[in-house]
């Protein structure tokens, strides 16, 4: 099968969260078991595109609301990421160091239409069009219902949804914007009255995917305003746990780890590491080491952290330590900051996001806290499996799907219902006795390390779906 992957990010061009590594390595897994898969994206002015070399696939015009735009198809010419890449350059849209920006509805309708303009000139149709979030969900409407793409109008589409709190909404006002399309189907667009993408591609998809079975039931309780159309159109959605890559994420190989380790020598392997960092940031080696990796927004219960961290080391004597790492509302960052004058030795922040370290994070903490209130599927707490690290999580979408308590059968994890400050507190009570079983936690680390989240298993549940359609 040929599959065109269309989407904001792909790491490690683009990444600004878990879309990017998705993109990254979802293609590179469907071309090692045999089919053809290419990535399509914006061409966002970031340090890959610079230091790769590319040759000009196709370049020409489009015209959006009375605009004239000039695109050229950049290809990635050694297929370094195991698949070909394909980077859309539209001067003053795309070549933009943020991947998001104030005008992402211009940018992204533009990088839509281009792709389309594009493909509807090769002399032939790829199997599928595979979109990822709402920056590429009107490529199914505008594939069936916009007069000049009609010639893909066979070709089967895929909508996966990694984030349905984002939706992409425009006003009418912008609807100029759009190729012409056929009257009759401006009622697959709306949704309150808005243009809304996601709505339009869950109605026009051929198939919809979230990246876990629990965040696809979540979005028919909880989605923003379109849980009505999720129960409607349950028919042909499919949860697909996302998986991670193995080669990228391994404590064996991991180029950023001066120490690499396996289950043979874990013990000593994550020793070295939480050694180092804990002298780095000043903390106490002997006490367990628990760490934040990600974004500081209240969607991942972040806004919490300062006064749970606060009261965790209070109760606890100092006996933990808590490091974090991440950037995201200012708020939280001062917070963050400010806790350390009053935590020194067992707490510590990285306000900024650096990807060698979080690598580094992974393989010296001892336990990794995610009290996310929204979390469609999660790939923290996969990584930290694949490096021992225990995952300290709130039951919801995708963690609630990995993660198994470990005071249930076959348990592993720390998992707790609410995401609020005393449900932090009481789950880092019950890491630091779990630290203190030391047959027990080291039996957890072992086991963790050999579950097996990798992405095959995951790229044959896609291909499956692709062949259904």
């Amino acid at each position: 099968m040929e599959i065109i992957h269309l989407s904001a990010e792909c790491y490690p061009v683009a990444k600004v969260g878990g879309l990017g590594d998705v993109v990254g390595a979802l293609p590179k897994y469907q071309c090692q078991a045999g089919h053809y898969a290419k990535v399509v994206m914006p061409a966002h002015s970031t340090k890959f595109m610079y230091e790769n070399d590319w040759q000009n696939d196709y370049e020409s015009d489009i015209y959006m609301g009375g605009k004239h735009w000039h695109y050229i198809v950049l290809k990635e010419k050694t297929q370094k990421l195991g698949f070909d890449l394909y980077c859309i350059l539209i001067d003053g849209l795309t070549n933009r160091t943020k991947v998001y920006d104030h005008d992402d509805t211009e940018r992204y309708l533009a990088f839509q239409i281009a792709a389309l303009d594009w493909m509807s000139q090769w002399q032939h149709a790829p199997d599928v069009l595979h979109c990822h979030d709402h920056h590429t969900a009107l490529v199914p409407f505008m594939i069936q219902h916009c007069r000049q793409f009609r010639n893909l109008s066979r070709v089967k589409t895929v909508f996966t949804i990694h984030n349905g709190q984002y939706q992409g909404w425009f006003s009418w006002n912008n609807v100029h914007n759009l190729p012409a399309f056929m009257d009759w189907s401006a009622g697959l667009l709306d949704w309150g009255d808005m243009i809304n993408p996601m709505s339009s591609a869950v109605r026009c998809a051929d198939a919809v995917t979230t990246v876990s079975w629990s965040y696809m039931y979540e979005l028919m309780e909880s989605a923003v305003g379109l849980e009505s159309l999720f129960r409607h159109e349950a028919h042909k959605c499919y949860g697909v746990l996302n998986g991670i890559d193995t080669q990228v994420w391994n404590p064996a190989t991991d180029k950023y780890l001066a120490h690499h380790y396996s289950t043979a020598d874990v013990e000593a392997g994550k020793a070295k590491h939480k050694q180092e960092v804990c002298e780095i940031f000043g903390l106490n080696p002997t006490n367990p080491l628990i760490v934040f990796i990600g974004r500081l927004v209240g969607e991942k219960g972040a806004d919490l952290l300062p006064h749970a961290i606060g009261r965790a080391l209070y109760e606890t004597q100092g006996r933990v330590n808590y490091l974090v790492l991440g950037s995201g509302a200012d708020s939280v960052e001062n917070e963050l900051s400010t806790l350390k004058m009053f935590s020194q030795g067992v707490y510590n922040c990285f306000i900024g996001y650096n990807e060698g370290l979080s690598h580094r994070l992974y393989a010296a903490a001892d336990y990794i806290l995610m009290p996310s209130r929204v979390e469609p599927c999660g790939l923290n707490q996969m990584y930290a499996l694949r490096y021992g690290t225990i995952p300290m999580v709130r039951s919801t979408g995708g963690l609630k799907d990995t993660v198994i308590d470990y005071g249930d059968s076959g348990g592993y994890g720390i998992r707790f219902n609410q995401a609020s400050i005393e449900d932090i507190v009481m789950s880092t009570h019950r890491a630091l006795n779990l630290y203190h079983q030391v047959d027990t936690f080291q039996a957890i680390r072992k086991h963790i390390m050999e579950i097996d989240n990798s992405w095959e298993s995951s790229q044959n549940r896609y291909m499956d779906i692709y062949k259904s359609l």
